[in-house]
C-alpha cells in the first residue's frame, strides 16, 4: 500500500563531515559541513538543516544521471558560490573514497560547472577552479568611511563593487586589519551582503602574527570577510573572496601566482593563480574535524516517488526538490 503523501521517511545514515578548509591543522580555517545526498532533497529540508548545523556553509553533494552537483547553504540563504566548502566537498570524496589522489572532477553548480582536483600525494590537499569576478571601482559609501575612521583603519585607499554582491575596500599597509573587532553589527544594507577589506602585506614585520610563508611561498596580502546578510558575521577564509581580488593583485604584483592570509580568529592561508580560462585556481588543504551520519527525516510523497526517476519524480509533490537539483544539471 503505498505511504501517503504527507509521511515522513527517516533518513538514516546519510554520510556526513565537517572539514575545516584552509587549514592543515584543527581548530582553524573555514569550517564546512558537508553530506552525501542519496536523492534530491527539497530547499526547505536542506535550509533546515543547515541552520542546525551552524556552520558558515553547509554543503550538499548529489551524484544524478552520471553527474555530481553541488549546493550550498549558510544558515540562513542558499549562496551561488563558495569555495572553502568546494574544497571540503573536494576532500569529503576523498575521504568517502568517491575521488582517489591525483583524480580530478567536474561539480555542478549554480555558478555553472567547476574543475576540482585532488593531489597526487595527498587525500588532504587539492585545488579547486572558481569563477574570478570582476571589480568594479566606485565611490566608497560615506557610511563606509565613516566606520573605518572610528574603527582607526583610515580611509579606503580603492573601492569596488562586484556582480558577486561583494564590496571590497582597499586599506593602507599599516592598517590594524588583524586585530579590529568584527564590523558586522556596523555594515549598511549595501554593504552587509559581503565586504572585503584588504591590505597589502607590509613589508617590514608588525607582529600581528601573520606567517611569512604559506605553502613555502611569502604572503602578498591580508584579508578579512563579513557578511551579516548572508547570516556570516565574519567567514575565517573565504574562496570566493579570494578569487574575486586575486586579478587585482595578480596585476598589481605582475605575476600569476599569489598568497593571502585572512587574518580572522580562525585565520589561512589561500594560494591563487590564474588560469588561461579567466577563472583562479586556489590551492588548500583541510583538516577533517568530524565524520559522521544525519539520522533526520523529510517528507516523501509515496513508496514509489521515493525511488521514482527525477522525470517521473517531477509530476508530484518533490517536484520542486528535483526541478532546483535539474537546473544545475541543465547549466552543466
Amino acid at each position: 500500500m503505498p505511504v501517503p503523501a504527507e509521511t515522513a521517511r527517516s533518513v538514516d545514515g546519510l554520510p556526513a563531515v565537517l572539514i575545516e578548509a584552509f587549514s592543515e591543522r584543527p581548530c582553524a580555517g573555514n569550517g564546512a559541513a558537508v553530506v552525501l545526498l542519496d536523492r534530491p532533497l527539497d530547499d526547505g529540508w536542506l535550509q533546515g538543516l543547515a541552520g542546525s548545523l551552524r556552520q558558515s556553509e553547509t554543503a550538499f553533494l548529489l551524484e544524478m544521471q552520471g553527474q555530481w552537483l553541488l549546493r550550498w547553504f549558510t544558515p540562513s540563504c542558499e549562496v551561488p558560490l563558495c569555495g572553502h566548502a568546494t574544497l571540503a566537498s573536494l576532500l569529503a570524496l576523498a575521504h568517502w573514497r568517491r575521488l582517489a589522489p591525483g583524480e580530478e572532477l567536474r561539480l555542478l553548480t549554480r555558478s555553472g560547472a567547476l574543475e576540482v582536483r585532488l593531489d597526487v600525494g595527498s587525500a588532504r590537499r587539492g585545488s579547486i577552479d572558481l569563477p574570478g569576478g570582476v571589480l568594479e571601482p566606485a565611490d566608497p559609501p560615506a557610511a563606509l568611511q565613516a566606520l573605518l575612521q572610528r574603527r582607526q583603519l583610515g580611509q579606503p585607499q580603492g573601492f569596488w563593487t562586484s556582480a558577486l554582491g561583494y564590496a571590497v575596500a582597499l586599506l593602507d599597509p599599516l592598517a590594524p586589519l588583524a586585530s579590529v573587532a568584527t564590523l558586522a553589527a556596523e555594515l549598511s544594507d549595501e554593504l552587509a551582503r559581503g565586504l572585503v577589506l584588504m591590505k597589502p602585506q607590509p613589508k617590514v614585520a608588525t607582529g600581528d602574527g601573520t606567517p611569512a610563508l604559506v605553502a613555502g611561498l611569502p604572503v602578498d596580502y591580508q584579508l578579512r570577510f563579513f557578511a551579516p546578510g548572508l547570516g556570516i558575521d565574519e567567514d575565517p577564509v573565504t574562496g570566493s573572496a579570494h578569487a574575486l581580488v586575486a586579478s587585482w593583485w595578480q596585476e598589481q604584483l605582475g605575476r600569476s601566482r599569489i598568497v593571502g592570509w585572512q587574518c580572522s580568529d580562525r585565520p589561512g592561508g589561500v594560494v591563487s593563480e590564474a588560469l588561461s580560462s579567466g577563472k583562479i585556481r586556489l590551492f588548500g588543504s583541510g583538516h577533517l574535524l568530524w565524520d559522521g551520519t544525519l539520522n533526520t527525516q523529510t517528507p516523501v510523497e509515496s513508496d514509489a516517488s521515493a525511488s521514482a526517476s527525477p522525470a517521473t519524480a517531477q509530476a508530484g509533490p518533490q517536484a520542486a526538490a528535483y526541478g532546483a537539483w535539474q537546473a544545475l544539471l541543465a547549466g552543466g
